[in-house]
């Protein structure tokens, strides 16, 4: 880090906090602090699937795929996104959850940046047949 410049590598980088890149978990004067938006640059295996479904949501959300398929699920519906650039906005309040239907690779901008709101890694795992 030089003045205020960060340059990484996403796939090395979010491995420290679970995939995410930029939020309020990293330290004051870190470029990639922030308090208003967090990002996540999110590498699913075939299979996996989020432990439990995130309930009383406080921040809007954007996940964009990059590779793979990857299905998003809120009450009554599931989203596909398929094709490179296929993307899902859910706002404040919007239960979900999600799984990976092939290997992906997701990044995801959720805001404002809030603590409190993981899942440890160990919870995650490959979806129940």
């Amino acid at each position: 880090m030089d003045e205020g410049v960060y340059v990484g590598s996403a796939d090395k980088d979010a491995a420290a906090h679970g995939g995410w890149l930029l939020g309020h978990f990293k330290e004051r004067g870190d470029p990639r602090h922030s308090d208003t938006v967090e990002v996540k640059w999110g590498v699913h295996p075939r299979g996996e699937r989020r432990a439990r479904w995130v309930k009383g949501e406080v921040r809007t959300a954007l996940l964009v795929l990059v590779t793979g398929r990857f299905r998003m699920e809120f009450p009554g519906r599931s989203v596909l996104l398929a094709r490179q650039g296929d993307y899902v906005v859910w706002g404040q309040g919007v239960d979900h959850s999600w799984f990976a239907e092939d290997d992906s690779v997701v990044m995801t901008l959720r805001w404002p940046s809030v603590s409190g709101y993981t899942v440890p890694d160990e919870e995650c795992g490959p979806r129940p047949e």
